[in-house]
């Protein structure tokens, strides 16, 4: 685990400075209406995989642009996204991050989120803890709902008529602030450190959630879908709190 560990946080490093390098000189495409993808991703990306694949060619690597190379003889896989947060970054908005996780038989045993603008390294590997720079990560301690703070991811070129747009409208009043941020993976590493009390989307893909989900998890957290049942990357149904009478209270709200 420890090998795992060091060689992820050191991927997202590369990545993070791929990531600063870019900032100032990158092109934009569209995937989709607004959904972006810029050279910097690209770059960032390929920085991970060449560094995995090096340290580990026997694994299965999945990742957001386009990479996707199964290892049917290994139980391990990489579930990279390279820059979580594309909107924030073209406009220059300080708040995206790196995404890496890995998986051993379909099961998260190593998260790391980095932001390279702070300098800030979530790490978790399963049964050991959270950490941030070295430091124990701890959700936050709230018990209220109503003095809760939240964020939401919401799709991208959604409309006022998407169920996801009404849930957030719905939550509104039952909370203390809302937000959305542009950011699921610092949004999980948020949550694990104590500084958002919940998050939730239904519009993720894997690479969004495998770096911030064992996050929580192992910071005190609890992950599900918005019913309550069990949670799994495949899916785009997510709620992570700090573990507290929040998660139910909002597993409520949502039924």
């Amino acid at each position: 685990m420890l090998e795992f560990i060091q060689a992820a946080e050191e991927a997202a490093r590369r990545a993070g400075q791929v990531l600063r390098a870019w900032s100032s000189k990158f092109t934009v495409s569209e995937k989709s209406r607004s959904n972006l993808v810029t050279e910097a991703d690209l770059a960032a990306q390929q920085v991970i995989h060449e560094f995995l694949r090096g340290r580990f060619p026997q694994h299965g690597f999945h990742g957001e642009e386009g990479l996707n190379e199964e290892r049917p003889d290994s139980p391990y896989r990489w579930v990279i996204d390279p820059l979580d947060g594309t909107t924030n970054y073209v406009h220059g908005f300080p708040y995206y991050a790196v995404s890496i996780g890995l998986e051993c038989e379909q099961k998260l045993i190593v998260g790391v989120v980095f932001d390279p603008t702070r300098d800030e390294m979530f790490s978790a590997v399963r049964g050991s803890g959270a950490t941030l720079n070295r430091r124990p990560l701890k959700g936050s301690d709230n018990t209220e709902l109503g003095q809760a703070m939240l964020v939401a991811s919401l799709p991208v070129a959604t409309s006022a008529e998407d169920p996801a747009v009404k849930r957030f409208l719905k939550l509104i009043p039952h909370a203390q602030t809302i937000q959305r941020t542009g950011s699921a993976a610092l949004n999980l590493a948020y949550v694990a450190a104590g500084r958002v009390d919940g998050f939730w989307s239904t519009s993720l893909k894997p690479w969004d959630m495998a770096g911030g989900v064992l996050l929580v998890e192992e910071s005190g957290g609890r992950v599900t879908r918005l019913d309550g049942s069990a949670f799994s990357i495949e899916e785009p149904n997510l709620l992570a709190t700090n573990g507290s009478d929040i998660h139910q209270e909002l597993v409520g709200l949502f039924g």
